[in-house]
């Protein structure tokens, strides 16, 4: 082998022991890294071998901050009036070639349009942020911790990122609460502690480690080149509609019996309370009905109190399967959960004094 084969062949395994040594980057060469590339010339003088001549070159990979903060689910967060701890997520990525602390801050739309469609028109309330401590994806209460930044975000690493709020109680079907995350590149320093933020290095190339805001997007908003990035999600209301209609038919009289019966003295008059939930809307659950019966009338037990009936047109069909109870002069009794577009009844009977 000759001297320059024998160069070459030693350039290139250490080449090749370099590139094993250094991780790989989906943004790139790690920050801080030193670059070094080395020359050999060979020559020869009246046919001799003369000493060769090297020359080498070093540089050190800057920093190219890049960051993404991305709604997961793509879909708006359905909620229910009152709701606590509603939770909309987001996941933060460190695109860049270093490690990075990201400053955060949840903010709420101030009217428009939210992200998934329909306006803009409430605030939710207690907003608080909480990382997936145990890398499950969802808020887990108790578990997961609340944060106000993130802390040593390694390169090409996504950490996912809860708003949880509480809803107002007093919202309609349809009504929208929009909300914010945003991410700023922030020095990763001491574990445990938010760094100072990250700064562009301006002028000319320097000997050190420069930084360069590589974050180039301008969708939903976002200014490019500026190390921030936010992305939002709303909050939509789905709410229980239900109404109660209250009727009344006589069932028999004193007089006339069952034929044709008036409300007179004696008589028995059936009430029938009939809850509908409107279409489109959220079931209902936990549905307790009380009703105070007038002075003028007196329960009848033998018939009893009976619940989750149903409703043919107007009229109240004697189907109730449940059973409620009276006390006192007051009538109740609990129906089972109201899907959309469906009833249920409460009905008993009374005599008139």
């Amino acid at each position: 082998m000759t001297r320059t084969l024998r160069l070459l062949a030693t350039a290139s395994t250490l080449a090749a022991a370099a590139f094993a040594a250094t991780p790989a980057f989906a943004e790139g060469t790690a920050a801080g890294t030193t670059i070094t590339n080395n020359v050999s010339l060979n020559y020869r003088v009246g046919g001799v071998d003369q000493t060769s001549v090297t020359a080498s070159n070093s540089f050190i990979v800057d920093r190219k901050v890049n960051l993404t903060v991305a709604e997961v689910g793509n879909t708006t967060t359905s909620v229910s009036p009152g709701q606590q701890s509603a939770v909309t997520s987001f996941d933060v990525t460190n695109a860049s070639n270093a490690p990075l602390d990201f400053a955060l801050a949840a903010t709420q739309l101030s009217g428009g349009t939210a992200k998934r469609g329909g306006t803009d028109n409430f605030n939710v309330t207690d907003i608080k942020l909480y990382t997936d401590t145990n890398n499950n994806g969802s808020y887990d209460a108790g578990t997961d911790l609340e944060i106000t930044y993130l802390d040593q975000v390694e390169a090409d690493t996504t950490r996912r990122v809860f708003v949880v709020a509480n809803v107002p109680l007093s919202r309609a079907t349809g009504d929208v609460a929009g909300v914010r995350l945003t991410a700023q590149a922030a020095e990763p320093t001491a574990a445990g502690s938010l760094g100072g933020l990250v700064t562009q290095t301006t002028g000319a190339n320097t000997a050190g480690v420069d930084t360069v805001f590589a974050d180039g997007s301008t969708t939903g908003g976002n200014t490019a080149y500026d190390g921030i990035h936010f992305d939002e999600d709303d909050y939509t209301i789905l709410a229980a509609s239900l109404t109660a209609t209250k009727t009344s038919r006589v069932i028999s009289d004193p007089v006339n019996g069952t034929t044709n019966p008036k409300m007179i003295p004696g008589a028995v008059v059936e009430y029938c309370i009939a809850v509908a939930n409107a279409a489109n809307s959220a079931t209902a659950s936990n549905i307790n009905v009380t009703d105070t019966l007038p002075g003028e009338t007196a329960y009848q037990a033998a018939f009893g109190v009976k619940t989750n009936g149903t409703v043919t047109g107007a009229t109240c069909n004697a189907d109730g399967a449940g059973s409620g109870s009276h006390a006192s002069g007051v009538v109740s009794g609990t129906l089972a959960d109201i899907a959309a577009g469906e009833a249920r009844t409460l009905v008993f009977r009374v005599s008139i004094n």
